[in-house]
């Protein structure tokens, strides 16, 4: 039998260890420091916040999959005929499996790895990453009124979880470029925003407030506008003033320009 870890994160023991997966596919990198990069996507199917902007449901509202070995996976991986893996959900970092997986990602197909987090869990065993692509929720992604959740549940779960000091230091740590041991494959670290129109001075405020907490370089600090369509130019103007006084990224979603809000891309 095959362990259910779609929202527990983790697996009853089965000899064949599987993961749920929404998808896999290859593209380009739309989003963060390696925009424009031929990569191989792989996307968890489940998730522990439900973000009320979430743009990918099918791996967190309604998670859709199937369960696949890592052995499939890495075929999968090998055949894309890239160079760059990016492990995103969902939330990958949810399941224990990961660690394994990861390690056996790069050792066996020797893939570079982005891992998108939202950066409120981290498996026990750890993981391998080349880069850590941090993606702390703010207020604005509480599902506050949202008919999916009609009795308040995951809002309240949601807020209590979105945010965790502990995980976001120990990922911010052990992803610095300063505090790689020598002769270590390099490894980078970005922490991404999603900032929305209608909050987007309150985004501010607490984006500053949150940053204040930890070291982070303001060249790792990347905000990206909310939606799965070009946003307005008046916004995006907003969000690049913001950028170049704090001296952060703007962090545009180039797949939504070249593809639209289509899956597989």
């Amino acid at each position: 039998m095959q362990g259910d870890v779609r929202e527990s994160g983790h697996y009853d023991g089965a000899v064949t260890v599987t993961i749920p997966i929404s998808e896999t596919f290859t593209s380009i990198q739309g989003e963060g420091k390696l925009t424009g990069v031929p990569s191989w996507f792989c996307r968890v199917s489940g998730c522990n916040l439900r973000c009320a902007w979430c743009d990918t449901p099918y791996a967190s509202w309604s998670p859709e999959g199937d369960a696949r070995t890592i052995d499939d996976l890495l075929r999968d991986a090998r055949s894309s005929g890239v160079r760059h893996a990016v492990l995103t959900g969902g939330e990958p970092m949810m399941f224990p499996q990961l660690t394994e997986f990861s390690s056996r990602l790069a050792a066996e197909c020797g893939m570079h790895i982005t891992i998108e987090t939202a950066g409120t869990v981290i498996p026990p065993g750890g993981v391998t990453c080349h880069l850590i692509s941090i993606s702390p929720k703010l207020a604005n992604s509480t599902p506050r009124g949202d008919v999916r959740d009609p009795l308040g549940v995951w809002t309240e779960r949601h807020e209590a979880r979105r945010l965790n000091a502990a995980v976001l230091s120990a990922l911010l740590d052990q992803h610095d470029p300063a505090r790689a041991r020598e002769g270590e494959r390099g490894r980078d670290r970005q922490v991404k925003f999603v900032v929305r129109e209608a909050a987007f001075e309150a985004d501010l405020r607490e984006i500053e407030a949150l940053l204040s907490g930890f070291h982070v370089r303001s060249e790792d600090v990347l905000l990206m506008p909310e939606g799965v369509t070009r946003p307005r130019p008046e916004f995006a103007r907003r969000v690049a003033e913001a950028c170049v006084g704090r001296g952060w990224r703007y962090c545009m979603r180039l797949h939504i320009e070249l593809f639209g809000n289509t899956r597989g891309t």
